[in-house]
């Protein structure tokens, strides 16, 4: 009862930030409906805790327990534009959001090519060539995961849009940047993402999640919504790069027609508490999803990567491959489940989660799942735990390379793997670079 009663003390803050929001910025009334739906089943939801299987390894009672303040309106300062270059790739289209908001004088929007539509998503609601795609979309692929997802929906304002039509096709990549500010202790902003790739059309896009402000404590509560049409081809990158301090609950739901092909690279860098929520529907037969990851913790914090792949139909196939390193006393939690109809026969499956431990007091927990309704498929899976091999380690040492820096290159090493399977070169360098420059002495 107490505890009940605390829980419902937290959510009288979001109620009131709720109440701030009201109906601004002239929204269509279907999105006011949603978003007030939305407040009416947080009212009856309870936060995440560690009695619930899902979440049984993953303790996040240090957010539950906070009173969020929720950015309900852009920021009044807008960072240094040094600051934002410093985090940007190239010649691209960057897309640049200050605390949930888009900032134009921040980003750089070359010529976009036919039947590419990339902007926010709250310009792509009040556009009348792209309101009906966003109508058609938004909050259908979504599934009621838990209080944090639904108050993503109360809050929804903005993020990033991107709608190819079919047969369109992208030469360069998209890069979506959001950057945290110097705004006050303890916020929430929260960012909604929707991708639209419709049949035939092919895109690889970057979202880059990035803290400019230091030790500041703050949370970043994101959805991605991701629809891929019909032999649609989608490469998505994902880097969390949070600061020490930061938190970023995430929740990815992606919906897959036939013969579509799904890439996703994760990779989590730095935050207090990441949870990476990545929930892959296979709907239409032939569909392909290969999702790899990359996640490196010290300290005291935590990584959560929450894999769940549906397959719906038959001759589908999907393929995990995560890979992280832990350090100091810091915990990980890997999930992969798999989930087979009993429609989708030939499903193909396999999944993989290797974890190098840096020091005795770090912890991995790592959870294979299968459910196996359909009687003629492949499914497996594998788990490594383990500390780098000290008869490489003497290996090296009798070569004249010190302990410090031996431990550093075979962690390089490790962690390479996933890096050079990008195909972006200046990704991929500059992941690269970050790597080596955690791990070397």
């Amino acid at each position: 009862m107490a505890e009940t009663a605390v829980m419902n003390t937290l959510k009288v803050t979001y109620f009131e930030d709720m109440k701030a929001l009201a109906d601004r910025n002239g929204f269509p009334d279907w999105l006011l409906a949603m978003r007030h739906q939305a407040r009416e089943n947080f009212s009856n939801q309870e936060f995440p805790h560690t009695r619930q299987e899902e979440w049984r390894q993953t303790n996040i009672a240090p957010i539950n327990n906070t009173s969020y303040h929720s950015l309900t309106a852009p920021p009044g300062i807008i960072p240094a534009k040094k600051s934002v270059e410093a985090v940007k790739y190239g010649n691209w289209t960057e897309l640049v959001f200050i605390d949930g908001y888009f900032t134009p004088e921040l980003s750089q929007v070359q010529k976009l090519p036919k039947g590419l539509h990339a902007s926010s998503l709250h310009d792509a609601i009040h556009n009348s060539e792209t309101v009906r795609i966003v109508e058609q979309h938004l909050n259908t692929v979504l599934k009621d995961r838990n209080a944090y997802t639904t108050l993503n929906t109360a809050f929804l304002q903005d993020g990033g849009f991107v709608h190819l039509e079919k047969n369109t096709v992208l030469d360069n990549p998209l890069h979506i940047i959001f950057a945290t500010s110097h705004r006050q202790d303890d916020t929430a902003s929260y960012i909604r993402n929707l991708f639209v790739l419709e049949r035939c059309s092919q895109a690889s896009i970057i979202v880059s999640y990035v803290n400019l402000a230091d030790e500041l404590h703050y949370l970043n509560n994101v959805v991605d919504e991701i629809v891929l049409g019909e032999n649609a081809q989608l490469k998505w990158y994902k880097i969390v790069e949070e600061g020490p301090t930061g938190s970023h609950l995430a929740t990815t739901e992606v919906q897959q027609a036939r013969d579509s092909h799904f890439d996703s690279y994760t990779m989590s860098l730095e935050g207090k508490t990441i949870r990476n929520q990545l929930c892959v529907s296979l709907s239409g037969e032939g569909a392909i999803c290969n999702l790899s990851g990359l996640y490196l913790n010290d300290s005291h914090r935590l990584i959560d990567n929450a894999i769940e792949i549906t397959h719906a139909q038959p001759h589908c196939n999907s393929r995990i491959m995560y890979k992280g390193v832990l350090d100091g006393d810091s915990k990980a939690v890997f999930t992969g489940k798999v989930h087979v109809h009993q429609a989708a026969q030939k499903t193909d499956s396999d999944q993989l989660s290797n974890n190098l431990l840096l020091s005795d007091n770090a912890t991995i927990h790592t959870r294979p799942q299968l459910e196996i309704y359909a009687d003629d498929v492949k499914c497996t899976h594998g788990a490594t735990i383990g500390s780098p091999p000290e008869s490489i380690i003497f290996y090296f040492r009798s070569r004249g390379i010190d302990e410090p820096t031996a431990r550093a290159m075979l962690t390089y090493g490790f962690a390479e793997e996933v890096i050079t399977d990008l195909d972006i070169p200046v990704l991929s360098e500059r992941l690269g670079r970050y790597v080596y420059d955690k791990f070397s002495p």
